[in-house]
């Protein structure tokens, strides 16, 4: 009688820097002594227990920055003043094709709405536009345009 079955052992590959698999066939039989079957058994268990470790490191790291995004909307969610959310975003996509990660080419205007890091000090910013998440630029673009109009955006603000 022959017991076949896949052992399979996750591991990354570190000259291309994605995850991959190595596979080994074993076959297990009547003449298998039964610590190498044994063995075999703990191999596929202990694979099994590190990559179900792994997808709940996955899922967890992936639900704590969705709950990060969502309190950074909850915080920056409503707008101040009367600018509208299309004006804002007609705005954003003049200046950085709405990315709010970007840096310009010069490095002096960074995130969504192209931000000086004086302009973003002077409505409360902290650090970099473009570090800091999509609803705050959203806000900070907000709180500019009810206190300076669209004149801080010369060509897109028009």
């Amino acid at each position: 009688m022959i017991i076949a079955g896949n052992l399979i052992r996750h591991r990354p590959q570190e000259s291309s820097g994605a995850p991959g698999a190595d596979i080994a066939l074993a076959a297990v039989t009547s003449q298998t002594p039964v610590g190498v079957a044994f063995q075999i058994g703990e191999l596929v268990d202990h694979s099994r227990a590190e990559a179900a470790e792994k997808f709940a490191e996955k899922q967890q790291a992936g639900l704590e920055r969705h709950l990060a995004r969502q309190k950074q909307a909850e915080k920056f969610g409503d707008l101040p003043g009367s600018v509208s959310r299309e004006t804002l975003n007609a705005i954003a996509d003049c200046e950085s094709g709405g990315d709010p990660e970007i840096v310009s080419s010069s490095g002096l205007y960074y995130g969504k709405y192209q931000f000086s890091p004086d302009t973003w000090e002077s409505v409360g910013g902290k650090g970099l536009p473009s570090e800091a998440s999509e609803s705050e630029q959203d806000y900070r673009a907000a709180l500019l345009y009810e206190r300076s109009g669209p004149g801080q955006w010369p060509v897109c603000g028009q």
